[in-house]
């Protein structure tokens, strides 16, 4: 198995909740609101489909598995002063350091924000240190180079027997923040559900979309310098054998 760190930290990212969610139990899996790819990234070495509406994600995916490891240890540091503008480099690598400038934002960064400064020589900055970001991205894009892309509406997805990992925006106001939304949960309800494999829905708890169970209180990753906790629940189509009596859901 082949798991990877994330190669940017979004806002409502679930690398490091995933090994609480099913594992997957087929050779694909989609996401139909990738973001960073959290829980596909656990399981990279599966066939992964990624979906999501905002262009700029979807590039810097594109980008990120068709880029070689030297094109992006090739990358310059942000200027001092400077902003990821002012650096030679495609479009979609500036988007990807202004993630890592503004780490767990809905948005990229122009510039390194206060809490990225004061990390100093710690590996979730672009600027000053930020040989050591490229250098986690580097030594992961080959692995991901048979992913594919999809820029476009969770419709847009293939209609495949796959393992589903949904993960939109919350319905709460938590999930407001993202400039991407759906167009009506209740719509998107009804698509989990006719979805063929293995489905799981992630949401906070207080939506009602989906007849929702907890699943564990999680400390969010994007506010990893402003420490606190989301309650998380699930749907599922069905309960994956001896996963739900371990969670304690079943």
């Amino acid at each position: 198995m082949t798991t990877l760190r994330p190669f940017w930290r979004y806002y409502g990212g679930k690398w490091r909740n995933a090994p609480h969610y099913p594992q997957p139990e087929h050779d694909t899996i989609v996401e139909p609101f990738a973001g960073a790819a959290g829980y596909s990234l656990r399981y990279a070495h599966k066939r992964v489909i990624l979906i999501d509406a905002n262009p700029k994600v979807a590039a810097i995916w594109r980008y990120l598995i068709a880029t070689s490891a030297e094109d992006i240890r090739a990358l310059p540091d942000i200027p001092e002063g400077g902003t990821v503008n002012d650096c030679d480099m495609p479009q979609e690598a500036r988007w990807l350091a202004g993630f890592w400038c503004n780490g767990g934002s809905v948005a990229p960064g122009l510039s390194a924000s206060a809490w990225s400064r004061d990390l100093g020589q710690d590996a979730h900055n672009w600027s000053g240190w930020g040989y050591k970001s490229r250098e986690r991205v580097a030594s992961q894009v080959g692995s991901i180079r048979h992913w594919r892309v999809i820029e476009g509406d969770y419709r847009d997805a293939p209609d495949i027997a796959a393992t589903w990992h949904v993960d939109p925006p919350y319905s709460t106001k938590a999930g407001s923040y993202y400039p991407n939304q759906p167009d009506g949960f209740p719509a998107l309800g009804e698509w989990c559900r006719t979805r063929r494999g293995l489905v799981m829905v992630c949401e906070q708890n207080g939506a009602d979309w989906l007849d929702f169970q907890p699943i564990a209180s999680f400390r969010s990753l994007e506010s990893a310098h402003r420490p606190r906790r989301s309650s998380e629940v699930i749907w599922l189509n069905r309960s994956p054998v001896g996963w739900g009596v371990q969670q304690g859901l079943f």
